[in-house]
């Protein structure tokens, strides 16, 4: 089945199901909606409330985009809800696509289990997205992050038009609070929508970044290496936050990685400020909701983690020497995220270039694409290879490029051909590595064979960045799918480590 957005069969099928009625937050957007949704569920969690997150798309298994209190669900619970769902859909006709069955499924488990709240992350747009089969009356606020070009095929060819099906999400009466946005045009065109659905209007109060304080945010951690036998990772952000919810200022550490994400947690604090302070929300939620956000919002930021979204690992490469790496992993998969990958990375060669004992970075990108028109790889690719003239590294690229495993359930979603992506960074820079797998074999083992690749044509590092000047870092990108053959390589390590 392709992709058809409509409401129509979901909300027939729903019609025949047990009723959904736990309070939920809805987010939509072109980037950043998931990493909203984790802010949020680890700052429920931290406060004592039971959660239920909903994203998509799965990393490993389908289970995986379904959360509560941040644990998977069971492949138990699961096979139930799918199982109770299925029949219906069977008895009454609906022929629900394969995302809208996983939405119902989803939205059943967390009515069993009586979460205290819900996040639930739009699939794709907004308006006629399966995940606004919520009705009205579950819904406590919706919100949408950065607006920016992808999928407009589905959803239109400029970002009025995209955020306008993303903002097809506001309620009547109920709260919509926009994040910060690139294009001032946004704004314009999500208002246009709340307005005509009669939703309030709230803009994102954002959050600053501050210098590091040893009496708030405790001692800074020793110097960022990527070494991977004493690898240290970027310390945590500081920020801080005011709002009407926290007049005198929230001071507070943000571990997930990136600038960008001192936007998304701006959008995810101003939710929670509204949760606290609005007449229509304040009084759904839990007793004394407001004070135990109070107590625990600092740990519930400083524990939020985005698996896939630039986040470091450590693997075991076993191929031609068996040695371990640092492999930095990001779904960046469209123009934007691409933008905001390369100034993180860039952001890295910084830290890297004020230590005097690093001389020389040797720097794998690992990467598969989405076939997705109008979208070109040019469009996501180009930002990774802009040009770095302000360091002192030396900086060696090199570039593999792969295809993914195709997601369960969704055959259209088919991998750009390696060698679409290898021409493309031909055009893009000139005098980088290259290894380019097949466009026809089998898929399994590619990403494993470029890992191999990767470390194949250097000699062992074998002594600290003092000793050699010399350090490494694999970047696997590009796309989401291609992130989870990763994280199920990670997983068979640690079955089967050495």
């Amino acid at each position: 089945m392709s992709i058809e957005l409509s409401l129509e069969r979901i909300r027939l099928l729903a019609s025949h199901l047990p009723s959904y009625t736990r309070p939920t937050i809805h987010i939509a957007g072109t980037n950043g909606k998931g990493s909203v949704t984790c802010i949020l569920s680890s700052i429920f969690l931290a406060s004592g409330l039971t959660v239920g997150r909903f994203n998509s798309p799965h990393l490993v298994s389908v289970q995986d985009s379904i959360l509560i209190n941040e644990q998977s669900i069971s492949l138990q619970d699961y096979t139930l809800a799918r199982a109770a769902i299925e029949s219906a859909d069977q008895e009454h006709g609906t022929q629900v696509s394969s995302f809208e069955l996983l939405t119902l499924v989803a939205l059943q488990v967390f009515e069993k289990f009586a979460v205290d709240v819900v996040v639930i992350e739009v699939g794709m747009g907004g308006r006629l997205d399966a995940t606004n089969v919520i009705p009205d009356e579950s819904i406590l606020l919706s919100a949408l992050t950065a607006v920016d070009l992808d999928h407009q095929a589905f959803l239109g060819n400029t970002v009025e038009l995209i955020a306008k099906e993303k903002a097809g999400i506001a309620r009547k009466n109920k709260p919509f609070v926009l994040g910060i946005q690139k294009y001032a045009a946004v704004e314009n065109a999500a208002r246009s929508i709340i307005d005509q659905t009669g939703g309030h209007f709230i803009a994102t109060h954002p959050a600053q970044g501050r210098a590091w304080d040893k009496t708030i945010d405790g001692p800074l951690s020793p110097t960022f290496s990527l070494n991977a036998d004493s690898f240290r990772p970027p310390p945590a952000q500081p920020i801080t936050f005011t709002s009407s919810a926290f007049p005198n200022g929230l001071s507070a550490l943000l571990s997930l990685n990136g600038a960008h994400q001192v936007d998304n947690l701006s959008l995810a604090l101003t939710v929670i400020s509204t949760l606290m302070m609005h007449p229509s929300c304040a009084s759904r939620m839990p007793e004394s909701f407001s004070a135990r956000v109070l107590k625990n919002i600092q740990t519930g930021i400083r524990n939020a983690t985005w698996r896939g979204r630039l986040s470091f690992h450590r693997l075991t490469i076993s191929s031609p020497i068996q040695r371990a790496i640092t492999v930095l992993v990001d779904g960046a998969h469209n123009h934007a995220s691409s933008e905001t990958l390369a100034s993180y990375v860039s952001n890295l060669v910084t830290m890297l270039d004020r230590n005097p004992q690093v001389r020389k970075l040797r720097l794998t990108y690992v990467l598969a694409l989405s076939h997705s028109p109008p979208k070109i790889p040019r469009d996501t690719l180009s930002p990774l290879f802009a040009s770095r003239s302000n360091t002192q590294l030396s900086i060696q690229t090199k570039v593999a490029a792969v295809r993914f495993t195709s997601p369960e359930g969704m055959p259209w979603v088919k991998s750009v051909p390696p060698s679409e992506i290898a021409a493309t960074v031909r055009e893009s820079v000139s005098g980088v590595g290259l290894w380019v797998a097949s466009d026809e074999s089998e898929i399994q083992g590619q990403l494993e064979s470029a890992l191999e690749w990767a470390i194949a044509e250097e000699p062992y590092v074998r002594g600290t960045e003092g000793e050699d000047g010399v350090q490494e870092l694999v970047i696997v990108a590009g796309s989401l799918y291609l992130v989870a053959d990763f994280y199920r390589l990670v997983a068979k390590q640690e079955v089967n480590p050495g």
